[in-house]
């Protein structure tokens, strides 16, 4: 498969008309290989306008909602991000042209490994990579200017708010039944307030479903 070509034509198709203007997520969209983070079997479908499974239950987000999602986030180039599960990485490594240093966590140690090998074969370095539950997030290297989900929540644990810089901005995809949006929460001060920013509604990242209600 000529994957530059269909990178090309992901941006041009699916990134570009959903108001996507930042030229640095263009560009990086352009050169990532985005196949290098899906399993050998499943690359055919890195490029395809869906959330690719990259292992049992665990996806990436697709294109549109990525790009959309780190535009509103608006990372500097001096700022330190964190990706929360994150599983193969591909947005970890996509906040890395736009940041100084990139946190990807994911609760699942055999996909923090898989994200390495994926990061050590694209030649992204300013990505460290880590595995604890999702909602405790990274505090040991925390405060964070920005934090991001791959995946949606329905609920947003308050671990990731005190992770946050002054002035960070968090993005979460908050999942109501089958609806969604997502959130930009920022930090002023002690007072986080969120934004929403557009809809969308990829699956559930791993433990960040709301416990059942009890009912009689």
């Amino acid at each position: 498969m000529d994957y530059a070509r269909i990178r090309d034509l992901m941006v041009e198709t699916q990134v570009r008309p959903n108001d996507v203007t930042d030229t640095r997520i263009l560009a990086a969209m352009r050169r990532l290989p985005r196949e290098r983070f899906l399993p050998a079997g499943k690359r055919a479908l890195a490029y395809a306008d869906i959330e690719p499974e990259v292992a049992p239950g665990r996806t990436l987000l697709r294109p549109r909602d990525l790009s959309k999602l780190v535009q509103a986030l608006a990372p500097q180039g001096h700022e330190r991000a964190l990706e929360i599960a994150g599983a193969t990485g591909y947005g970890a490594a996509l906040l890395a042209a736009c940041c100084a240093h990139v946190i990807a966590h994911d609760p699942d140690p055999d996909l923090s490994f898989a994200a390495r090998a994926a990061f050590e074969s694209v030649g992204v370095t300013n990505v460290k990579t880590v595995a604890t539950p999702a909602t405790e997030a990274w505090a040991e290297e925390a405060p964070y200017d920005v934090i991001m989900l791959n995946g949606a929540a329905e609920f947003v644990p308050e671990a990731w708010m005190a992770q946050l810089a002054p002035g960070g901005r968090l993005g979460v995809i908050v999942r109501n039944g089958a609806a969604g949006a997502a959130r930009i929460y920022t930090r002023s001060g002690d007072a986080v307030a969120f934004r929403v920013a557009f809809d969308a509604a990829p699956p559930l990242a791993p433990g960040l479903a709301r416990a059942p209600a009890f009912a009689f």
